[in-house]
Order: C-alpha cells, then sequence, then structure tokens
C-alpha cells in the first residue's frame, strides 16, 4: 500500500491512495488553515470506524443476521501535552435489524476489537480502548 500526499496551499493537503482514492485534509481556522478538509486526527478515527464497521458486517453477514443498519459514534479523548495522541477511544455500535441475535452481535463486535480490526489493535499501544453496542429491532 502506498499514499501520496500533495500540499494544496496553506495548512491543506490532498491524500491519494494506490487505488486513486483522493481525501482532502486541512488544519483548523484556529492555526492557520482553511478548514478545507478533515483533520488528519479526525482521518485516524474515520478509518478506525471503517476497521470495525467492515468487520462487524463481514461477520453478522457470515451469522446470517438480518441487518437493515449499522452505526458506529467514536468518541475520544487526546493528551493535552504534544504529542497530543489518543488516550481513550470508545466505538458504540447501534446495529438495527431484525430478530437479531445478541450473542453475534456482541461476538462480531468482541472479535473485532481483539483480533481483525488492524486499526483498533495499533492504537490500543497507545490509547485504552473500549466498545459498546445496542441492538434496535427495525
Amino acid at each position: 500500500m502506498s499514499i501520496k500526499v500533495n500540499w494544496q496551499g496553506g495548512k491543506a493537503f490532498e491524500a491519494t491512495s494506490s487505488t486513486g482514492h483522493k481525501v482532502i485534509m486541512d488544519a483548523s481556522k484556529e492555526v492557520g488553515g482553511e478548514d478545507k478538509g478533515s483533520r488528519p486526527m479526525e482521518l485516524l478515527l474515520m478509518g478506525l470506524g471503517g476497521c470495525s464497521g467492515i468487520d462487524v458486517m463481514m461477520m453478522l453477514e457470515k451469522g446470517k443476521q438480518n441487518v437493515k443498519g449499522c452505526q458506529m459514534e467514536i468518541t475520544s479523548e487526546r493528551a493535552d501535552a504534544v504529542p497530543a495522541v489518543y488516550t481513550k477511544i470508545n466505538l458504540h455500535f447501534t446495529v438495527t435489524g431484525t430478530d437479531l441475535n445478541e450473542k453475534k452481535v456482541a461476538r462480531a463486535v468482541e472479535l473485532s476489537a481483539d483480533k481483525y480490526c488492524s486499526v483498533s489493535k495499533m492504537l490500543e499501544k497507545t490509547a485504552e480502548m473500549t466498545h459498546s453496542y445496542e441492538i434496535i429491532e427495525a
């Protein structure tokens, strides 16, 4: 995997993946950016949500669960000192569907956190990672 990152002027950068997908990043206005895109640390949490969400959905599909929706809310805390790494991160899954098996949902969330999500496994080196879920009947 490779990524190219090109300066767009000011504090903005455009990242292009080896698959051709692009993301704009920028600093906040408070530090001289123009708010043209997400902050790099936000993108890290977005990647975590995508990675874990893909894992959970793959497991629930394999488990023949009738999922209608899956949403994650990721909350975090960062260190006060530089570098301001994440110190706490919680992924809260809201899984909506018909006749969902709670044990299968819980197991999918657990396996993603403990075994499959590469982003989660990297972040747990610096941050206390927690996971929670709720099930909503569609």
